[in-house]
């Protein structure tokens, strides 16, 4: 197994060089790492919605650029906001593991993105309506998200038998990351690109309310 792959199933694992006992700078490029390959990954499959012919290769190279993207700027922009609500919760001394156990669940939410990349890839198969391809890569950043907390949950859990406070903190981190995340997705569009629209980095009118028109994307399909 080279090195890459027995961290990563450290990793995974909560062993070898991410046991507690590991050097958090090691740790830290490791998962840097991961976050930036697999999101770069998941991106790529993501921006083929529209094809790979003439001048579509250029959606895809925007797409896996704005994955890793997405997941930095999401978790700094929740992370001062986090520190100052631990901070008055009397739980700043913890924050370090904190930050740790964050780092991982993003590292994890990239490693399924990409494990999930050949449904995604399916579906374009399946499918040619935009919303359509919205709404189920929607639905597998929701589920990266989901296996990624449990992860968390195997590094936090050594912060709550310590003090309780931190799990109410770890619901808050969710209920957080996951009402930035939906607006910076919508802030750094597109991701998938249309068929009836030239390529570009980002949206001309980037700024909106996501959740409404997340809304009407599911009323449609329904309608």
């Amino acid at each position: 197994m080279s090195t890459a792959e027995g961290h990563l199933d450290d990793l995974l694992r909560g062993r070898g060089l991410f046991a507690g006992t590991a050097r958090f700078a090691e740790q830290l490029r490791w998962m840097l790492a991961f976050v930036l390959v697999f999101g770069l990954l998941y991106g790529a499959v993501m921006g083929t919605f529209t094809g790979i012919g003439h001048g579509k290769p250029l959606q895809i190279l925007y797409s896996a650029v704005k994955v890793p993207m997405l997941l930095g700027a999401t978790f700094v922009l929740c992370l001062p906001s986090f520190f100052v609500i631990n901070s008055a919760a009397g739980l700043r001394d913890d924050f370090p593991e904190v930050i740790k156990a964050l780092i991982v669940s993003q590292a994890c939410n990239t490693i399924v993105l990409a494990c999930l990349a050949p449904l995604t890839a399916l579906f374009y198969l399946c499918t040619s309506r935009h919303n359509e391809a919205l709404l189920f890569n929607a639905v597998i950043f929701g589920v990266a998200t989901l296996t990624a907390q449990r992860m968390i949950h195997r590094y936090y859990r050594p912060l709550i038998r310590r003090n309780r406070r931190h799990r109410l903190m770890l619901y808050l981190w969710y209920f957080l990351y996951a009402l930035v995340g939906i607006q910076m997705a919508w802030v750094l569009r597109p991701f998938i690109g249309s068929p009836n629209m030239e390529t570009t980095f980002f949206r001309r009118q980037a700024w909106g309310n996501a959740y409404v028109v997340l809304a009407n994307i599911i009323a449609g399909l329904f309608r």
